[in-house]
């Protein structure tokens, strides 16, 4: 304020200043203590829903061996269809219809994963998981193009192991070796992939 020469004038400029702006200045603090205690109050709620939802997952996960229990977990899965809960019931169900040998079931589960999950990781498992339900179902083009879907280096080994399998039920022995062999580049502590490379020899001559 050095250009002002009095410090009457000063006084009057900062009266003029609050005429002038203080109204706008107090809503403004008004409303930046409103957004700050509404953002707060929406941080709680998210927290005491994720909290609720996890609950809800646990207690839903322990009822699945029971009777009802793959009904209720489908409706667990679309009550929580936006929560990343959603997702891992998918599994969960995709899990329980293979073992009881509901391979479409699974199949539908595990789409639902892949075409909803927003996390990396929970997609390629599921895109693991399905491209290996589509080979038990004979689908076999659709498993290649699965596992071909997969991006996550974690699951490289997987990806490739199920384009191996793929390619030596339908005979395509080369193919298969190579991606054997690129899948034991990703995980040479596997046995189970070695066992599948050294069998292509005999596999081959049948």
């Amino acid at each position: 304020m050095d250009q002002f020469e009095t410090e009457e004038q000063q006084v009057e400029a900062i009266k003029r200043f609050w005429k002038e702006n203080g109204t706008a200045l107090i809503v403004g603090a008004v409303l930046g203590l409103g957004g700050l205690y509404g953002w707060r109050f929406y941080t709680d709620k998210q927290i005491e829903t994720k909290e609720l939802a996890s609950v809800a997952y646990q207690e839903t996960i322990e009822n699945l061996s029971a009777e009802q229990g793959f009904s209720q977990g489908q409706a667990f899965l679309e009550e929580k269809s936006d929560s990343g809960y959603a997702y891992l019931m998918a599994l969960e169900l995709a899990k329980k219809a293979v073992d009881s040998d509901d391979l479409a079931e699974a199949s539908k589960q595990l789409e639902f994963v892949v075409n909803n999950a927003k996390t990396l990781t929970v997609k390629s498992v599921a895109q693991v998981r399905l491209a290996r339900v589509q080979v038990e179902q004979g689908l076999l083009d659709d498993a290649l193009a699965t596992a071909e879907q997969v991006k996550d280096e974690a699951f490289a080994s997987a990806s490739q192991e199920i384009k191996g399998d793929v390619y030596v039920a339908k005979q395509m022995f080369d193919k298969a070796r190579a991606a054997y062999s690129a899948a034991i580049e990703s995980n040479d502590n596997d046995p189970m992939l070695k066992m599948k490379l050294d069998n292509l020899t005999a596999a081959a001559k049948s």
